[in-house]
């Protein structure tokens, strides 16, 4: 119920915010944390270091002026990745209604979500 009265509000109020959230999803890093840095050409969100289903949020604001991006970069022990985890060319759509857009970073991949109860593997390590 408050979470459609927010979302009503939003609408009625025209604000632009985009939800992105990355999930740690692997089932057994306690060892190795699965590291994560992202940025974009405007500002610079720093690092974290996630423990098994911990999570890095923050909110976009896609504006004429702006890059519209914000790039991850994840490490897993020896192994990296960057991708962008916000494109608002490709997600102001596929982020859906709600504009949440959510990733969980597995041992096997990368998936999106814009519910986070539907997941669709978009890429590989």
């Amino acid at each position: 119920m408050v979470m459609a009265t927010v979302q009503r509000a939003r609408f009625l109020l025209g604000t632009n915010d985009y939800y992105v959230r990355v999930i740690n999803g692997f089932t057994d890093n306690s060892s190795v944390p699965l590291v994560i840095w992202c940025s974009s050409e405007e500002m610079d969100l720093g690092g974290r270091a996630l423990q098994e289903h911990d999570d890095f949020s923050w909110v976009m604001r896609p504006n004429f002026w702006s890059s519209n991006r914000m790039k991850c970069t994840m490490k897993w022990d020896s192994t990296r990745k960057s991708f962008e985890a916000f494109k608002a060319s490709r997600d102001t759509e596929r982020c859906g209604m709600h504009r949440m857009c959510s990733w969980m970073v597995t041992q096997d991949g990368f998936y999106f979500s814009n519910d986070e109860v539907n997941w669709r593997k978009d890429f590989l390590w």
